[in-house]
């Protein structure tokens, strides 16, 4: 008896202990509760940002890209060839792509030189993001001036040296030449401050380490820097990415619309109503490039480890 009297006191002090601890967790649930609301009141207006000017336009594209005349079809897809698509895409991927590497391997070089203390670092800093401050279409203008075939500075610059001057915009290679060049002028300082952001947050016990170790520089940047600035080297790739395959006022104020890129060939065929869902469908396919290469971007940089 004396025994089952013990253990029927310890279950009900068991099952004390146990709405108390529910209580507990249940006031921890309301007070977490109350804060989450309060952080979705702020984040409401960046929601119906998103939502309003992103997703549902996105939506509205892709589906009128499969509406004809007589409803719904892939027609205006099939009819995309004829309007220089394959041109576009190429072309495309030529001056997002190389504008890109050229921007990610300038920037790491600037911000590897940022990171370190230095005389007149202020003043190179200011340098380097003065592009930043100068409107796409300012600089835009300013490059067709400097590459003009009669009168431009590039050229004046060849003749000095005694080379012959070129008609940068003869062709497609030198006109999407020109227009890599400038965007590569005008973005690099937002990719070296990203990554100058990631390489100031890496210890200096790192280096230390591996310099008592014996590695040289070239091994401590292969095996030290690079593994760890990936992650932030993948968020640049991919905010300058998403934005590379979207340029418009660059080649459209440089070299018009020819050559193609993409954006151009949207936007000549949804200045005309009888071609309006082909600049939909054609939408709708850069929009499947920027998704595949932002899925890439982002799961190959997350694969790595931040520290080795």
């Amino acid at each position: 008896m004396e025994n089952e009297y013990r253990m029927d006191k310890n279950k009900s002090k068991g099952s004390n202990v146990t709405k108390e601890d529910f209580l507990s967790r249940r006031n921890v649930f309301k007070r977490s509760a109350k804060r989450n609301i309060f952080y979705l009141i702020f984040a409401i207006p960046a929601l119906a940002y998103v939502i309003g000017l992103a997703i549902i336009p996105a939506i509205t594209v892709v589906y009128d890209s499969f509406i004809g005349k007589h409803g719904f079809t892939l027609a205006n897809y099939l009819a995309l060839p004829s309007y220089g698509l394959y041109g576009a895409i190429i072309n495309t991927l030529l001056v997002s792509v190389g504008a890109l590497m050229i921007q990610l391997f300038i920037a790491l070089a600037i911000a590897m030189v940022l990171v370190k203390p230095f005389k007149g670092k202020k003043a190179f800093s200011t340098l380097v993001i003065i592009p930043l401050g100068i409107s796409t279409v300012v600089s835009a203008f300013v490059f067709s001036i400097i590459f003009q075939a009669v009168g431009g500075y590039a050229n004046s610059a060849l003749v000095s040296i005694g080379l012959k001057p070129v008609d940068w915009f003869s062709t497609n290679s030198s006109s999407l030449g020109v227009v890599m060049f400038s965007d590569f002028w005008k973005n690099t300082p937002l990719v070296a401050l990203i990554l100058y952001g990631g390489l100031s947050s890496l210890p200096p016990t790192l280096y230390e380490a591996a310099s008592v170790d014996g590695a040289g520089a070239v091994s401590r940047f292969i095996h030290i820097t690079l593994p760890n600035i990936a992650p932030i080297m993948s968020i640049a790739l991919l905010v300058r990415g998403v934005s590379e395959f979207n340029i418009f006022a660059l080649p459209l104020v440089i070299i018009g619309y020819h050559p193609l890129i993409m954006n151009t060939l949207i936007f000549e065929n949804y200045s005309s109503l009888q071609t309006r869902n082909i600049s939909y469908a054609a939408a709708t396919i850069l929009l499947a490039i920027i998704m595949v290469y932002s899925v890439i971007v982002v799961r190959l940089g997350g694969a790595k480890d931040h520290v080795r």
